[in-house]
């Protein structure tokens, strides 16, 4: 340890250097769970790709994707619809059933409050 850090160390009562050791242990402890939740948040196997949109009119759009998950689980997405300044104009959960298959594809519309300029998925998840 540098001389001037451990001269400002050792001036610091002990009762205090105890508080700042179970603090920097806490926020380590907090870090290293954060990154343990991230990751096992991740490690469901689904993942899920956006095909292509397809604007119908001014209140609706068609969203194609396709989800790869284990066979014979049920999926939800949740589907977003865009106007031209990023806000959202239509939302809607799909349901993707229970096949054999791992990978589907899937064309789903959504009602739009005004004209859409892009359709995509937001997320999926088991369930």
């Amino acid at each position: 340890m540098p001389a001037a850090l451990a001269s400002s160390w050792a001036r610091i009562p002990p009762h205090t250097r105890r508080w700042w050791v179970v603090g920097t242990l806490g926020c380590a402890l907090g870090v290293a769970f954060a990154v343990w939740w991230g990751v096992a948040g991740t490690s469901t196997g689904i993942s899920y790709q956006d095909i292509g949109y397809h604007v119908i009119d001014d209140r609706t759009v068609d969203v194609t994707f396709e989800v790869v998950r284990p066979p014979r689980t049920r999926v939800t997405c949740l589907l977003q619809a865009l106007d031209a300044r990023f806000g959202s104009v239509g939302s809607a959960q799909v349901a993707v059933p229970v096949s054999s298959s791992s990978t589907v594809q899937r064309t789903a519309r959504l009602r739009t409050t005004t004209r859409a300029v892009t359709g995509f998925v937001k997320a999926c998840a088991a369930g």
